[in-house]
């Protein structure tokens, strides 16, 4: 049985999250290694002078993301690795053959402004980032703003290296972050560099996001659809040199990639010298406990990360970006001086200062508590009112996916939704593979005061029942 070695913080508060850190530094450091079992969690909580479901809780934290595993008669062990660590990478590859969808084109609404994972830009922290803006314009060399690194500017990969360490439990360092124009830029890069040797077949899932097809292939990258189902990606389906997932909460079918399924993703990787793209676009928003880790933290030389503040902040301020192996990020950041010589630096600083000074922070904090409302509030109104109307995923995001009651067709229904104010797409047209119908909605811009009046004017719409 190891000795866990765990030092807390009681003062500090969030003992649970101070212990699932802890083990997590201690994995990641090769001093628990893969296989060594865990104390109980009753004997783990004697000795920590703590409640039993505090350490419950770190582990479960743990074993969400991935770096351990429970089973019954055997207890809980650090995920044994049954793949090497690096693979010897394959000299020769047949030449893929592209994968054609049903249709790349957006279907139902315009191509830009307001989609189901828009934030609600009303409450943008307007008087907060013109402080961080103004502290830039006057306290940052002149010589600041001239051309500078690519890779984006030192302040600002430092502050992100702390922050991804701290709220998302990545593996990275300042040196291994490239900041980008958002998670499109990132990937459009990454597949750009992957695909100088040969053709990328890129692993998508089924359903995904269809504004992203005509990019992906742009970049360079052969498309192969893999199904999801209620555990994430169907690992057992993968094909391809490298797969594009969205592990914390998929888009569009809202669901988390499951501790097993995270585990068989890893050994797809490190057996086929395979790289996984980590799209981690709204994973600060969970509402029904702490946010799984991403999966760059449990592979950091297998797993390239793309983030922005597109969905905790605003779109328009294109500020994202890519952590990846330090070779592969080289690689980014020398293609990112060679298409446009880098990002703004003014916004770059002001957000190295909002994030430094906690506003960033105290922004999500304030954010998650009022989308959660907005959310129960919805799905309670979808409850009362169209109870077959079937809400799936977990409790997180922006967006809910919803599953219709038959003669609720796809695009009718979304065609209402948006006549009514909400943000709302058919999945049909993000789906290679048939399945059941269904519309992603988005809640981040409905009040929850407004949920129930919106839910009613569907429903009148589509079953021309009236309400009381």
């Amino acid at each position: 049985m190891a000795d866990l070695h765990i030092q807390i913080n009681r003062d500090k508060g969030g003992i649970a999250g101070q212990i699932a850190s802890e083990l997590r530094d201690s994995i990641r450091g090769g001093r628990l290694a893969p296989g060594t079992r865990l104390p109980a969690t009753r004997d783990l909580a004697t000795d920590l002078q703590v409640s039993r479901g505090v350490v419950v809780e770190a582990y479960e934290q743990l074993v969400a993301e991935g770096f351990l595993v429970s089973r019954v008669g055997v207890g809980t062990q650090v995920t044994p690795k049954t793949a090497p660590r690096a693979a010897p990478r394959q000299k020769t590859s047949p030449r893929p053959r592209p994968v054609p969808r049903a249709s790349s084109a957006p279907v139902c609404g315009p191509y830009y402004g307001h989609r189901p994972t828009s934030p609600d830009l009303s409450h943008f922290p307007r008087e907060r980032w013109l402080a961080a803006v103004r502290h830039v314009l006057t306290t940052v060399p002149s010589e600041a703003f001239d051309y500078g690194d690519p890779g984006g500017v030192p302040e600002l990969r430092e502050e992100l290296a702390g922050y991804l360490r701290r709220v998302r439990a990545a593996d990275v360092r300042p040196e291994n972050l490239v900041i980008v124009g958002g998670v499109a830029q990132g990937l459009s890069l990454v597949l750009h560099v992957l695909s100088r040797q040969r053709p990328v077949r890129l692993a998508v899932e089924d359903p995904t996001s269809h504004r992203q097809v005509p990019l992906l292939r742009r970049a360079g990258a052969h498309l192969v659809p893999v199904p999801v189902d209620e555990e994430g990606l169907d690992v057992r389906k993968l094909s391809g040199d490298a797969v594009l997932v969205t592990p914390a909460h998929q888009y569009p079918t809202g669901v988390v990639l499951s501790p097993p399924r995270r585990a068989a993703l890893m050994e797809w990787a490190y057996a086929g010298d395979r790289v996984i793209l980590e799209d981690d676009y709204d994973a600060e928003f969970r509402f029904d406990r702490d946010p799984v880790g991403c999966l760059q933290g449990l592979a950091p030389d297998r797993v390239i990360l793309s983030g922005s503040v597109s969905k905790a902040l605003a779109p328009g301020l294109r500020l994202g970006w890519v952590a990846a192996p330090p070779d592969l990020a080289e690689a980014v950041r020398r293609a990112r001086g060679e298409l446009d010589l880098g990002s703004p630096v003014v916004e770059q600083y002001a957000l190295a200062h909002f994030l430094r000074t906690g506003g960033y922070d105290k922004h999500l904090r304030r954010m998650r508590r009022e989308y959660r409302r907005r959310r129960d509030a919805l799905v309670r109104a979808l409850a009362e009112e169209v109870p077959e109307v079937r809400v799936k995923g977990i409790d997180a995001g922006l967006h809910v996916y919803l599953e219709l009651p038959a003669g609720w067709d796809e695009m009718g229904t979304a065609r209402v939704a948006q006549e009514l104010g909400l943000s709302a797409e058919p999945v049909g047209p993000m789906r290679e593979s048939a399945g059941p119908a269904a519309v992603v909605v988005g809640f981040a811009r409905l009040p929850a005061h407004k949920a129930l009046d919106a839910v009613r004017g569907l429903k009148v719409r589509m079953s021309g029942q009236n309400v009381d």
